[in-house]
């Protein structure tokens, strides 16, 4: 990694025509970034990074790790309290939450330094670790003042947590995920508005841990759960598990040190008060204060880029965007795709090709999990042109759930009708990250329906409550009978 002053404009009239300072510089050195560098290098040999945050992705240090640390402790705490099922009493868990954020902080703290000593280790780049905004297409002015140059250039400067301006009442007692895992300790109480992924990871966990919790939500809206079915049995088994309500029209204020939040629920006016409001409300791009106005590249009627998900391009420009300042599926493992797609073609320009994605796989940590693969349903209600038919399997009574006391879910998988595809799945349910990687790859190597039934499965296993989905989705398609109803994977001949 390097640095050359000398090699760097001041101003863009000193850029000579077809000259520039880099071949490709790429905004941003989080998860999108570190990929499209990778992918760039291969086709490049001039690249600059500029990131003037802390080094580590939103993933390390303040998303998927740490509060997949925070749901581990949850779990620990939570295993006990069922042990009473299998006749074993097991004293209530002491729960000391200084140790809990120490374990969270240290190991967030260790992801993060690994993605650090990667960063660190890039040959080929030169980092500059200042903020830039855009002059033109080919010009970025960065923090100092100082301007360079670049041939293409790549957007992958991430997303911010969305805080509704109704939240700000709640003063300096507002909070959002990233302060969470700066906790020395764990508060008494927590109003968590949002129930998208982070609302419901989060919040349950709190719960768990001991934070009495309230989670408000807004239209009936549960996760990335699209088919109503899902969702309704969702909202049922979160609801008896903590504080929940799924549309709330909600009033907040102070008292003291307290935030005061008031609302309404089944005719009956409420009023709760609570040390932190969080605000699990969603993300939005960072890409209102790089300077887009200056550039030629298009927006779409949400105010994002406009730009071509299969090459990461945007318009017909040098510029390409990946991750979540795309903002089209904001999760590490898109984000790792749309960077390697952008580099590749950052690292060729003006060459640009188009790379088939990979099929959609989302899954909530929640318990139980939920788990979206391929095309949701409200996506086939609205495209799907041959018609689809929905195979389900409920896991209240499936055996290999009943034998561990997981026994809530419900999965509900699509396929079409004539070819008899695969074609996606909702889920919520035990380990549905396992069922969700199992169809993802089923769908993705084009299987039919009846050919992801010839597959090997073991018994007893929770994998045999989608064995009894696509035997329904069999059925439903017209190319197998009807199966038996109730529990057909735990005796002989399943």
């Amino acid at each position: 990694m390097n640095f050359e002053p000398s090699d760097i404009a001041t101003t863009p009239a000193t850029r000579k025509p077809g000259h520039y300072d880099f071949d490709v510089a790429i905004l941003g050195a989080g998860t999108a970034g570190m990929s499209a560098f990778r992918e760039a290098s291969n086709h490049a040999g001039r690249i600059a990074l500029i990131d003037g945050g802390p080094l580590g992705t939103t993933c390390a240090r303040v998303g998927c790790m740490p509060s997949k640390l925070l749901i581990a402790a949850a779990e620990a705490a939570h295993g006990p309290r069922n042990s009473g099922l299998f006749g074993i009493d097991s004293p209530p868990p002491q729960i000391d939450g200084k140790r809990v954020m120490a374990r969270v902080r240290s190991e967030r703290d260790r992801f993060v330094g690994f993605v650090r000593e990667a960063v660190e280790s890039f040959e080929g780049v030169t980092l500059f670790s200042e903020y830039a905004r855009f002059e033109d297409d080919n010009s970025l002015r960065l923090s100092s003042g100082r301007i360079i140059t670049a041939r293409a250039i790549v957007i992958a400067t991430g997303s911010r947590p969305a805080v509704p301006q109704a939240l700000f009442a709640a003063g300096e007692r507002l909070i959002v995920n990233d302060d969470i895992f700066d906790w020395d300790d764990l508060p008494s109480s927590v109003a968590v508005f949002g129930a998208g992924v982070i609302g419901l990871e989060l919040g349950q966990a709190l719960h768990r841990l001991g934070v009495r919790v309230h989670l408000f939500g807004r239209d009936n809206r549960i996760g990335p759960l699209t088919d109503p079915e899902v969702r309704d049995y969702a909202a049922a088994a979160f609801q008896g598990g903590f504080p929940a309500t799924w549309h709330a029209d909600t009033h907040i204020s102070r008292s003291g040190e307290k935030v005061v939040v008031r609302w309404s629920e089944a005719g009956e006016d409420r009023e709760e008060e609570f040390d932190h409001v969080l605000a699990a409300t969603g993300r939005v791009p960072n890409i209102d204060q790089i300077g887009i106005e200056r550039t030629s590249l298009p927006t779409n009627s949400r105010a994002m880029l406009d730009y071509d998900p299969l090459s990461g391009r945007v318009g017909s420009s040098n510029i390409f965007v990946a991750g979540d300042a795309a903002f089209e599926l904001p999760l590490l493992h898109e984000a790792a795709d749309e960077g390697r797609i952008a580099g590749e073609n950052a690292g060729r320009f003006p060459d640009s090709y188009r790379r088939a994605r990979r099929t959609p796989i989302a899954v909530v940590f929640s318990d139980p999990q939920i788990a979206l693969v391929g095309a949701s349903h409200r996506q086939l209600v609205e495209n799907c042109e041959k018609g689809f038919a929905i195979g389900q399997a409920s896991f209240d009574d499936q055996g290999r759930a009943r034998v561990m006391g997981l026994n809530r879910g419900l999965l509900r998988i699509y396929g079409e009708h004539g070819s008899g595809r695969l074609l996606g799945a909702e889920m919520i349910g035990p380990r549905a990250e396992h069922l969700a990687h199992l169809l993802a790859w089923a769908i993705e190597m084009d299987l039919t329906v009846e050919r992801a039934l010839q597959m090997p499965f073991y018994h007893p296993v929770l994998e045999e409550g989608l064995r009894t989905a696509l035997r329904a989705l069999n059925a439903a398609l017209g190319f197998g009978p009807q199966p038996p109803l109730r529990c057909i994977d735990c005796g002989p001949g399943a």
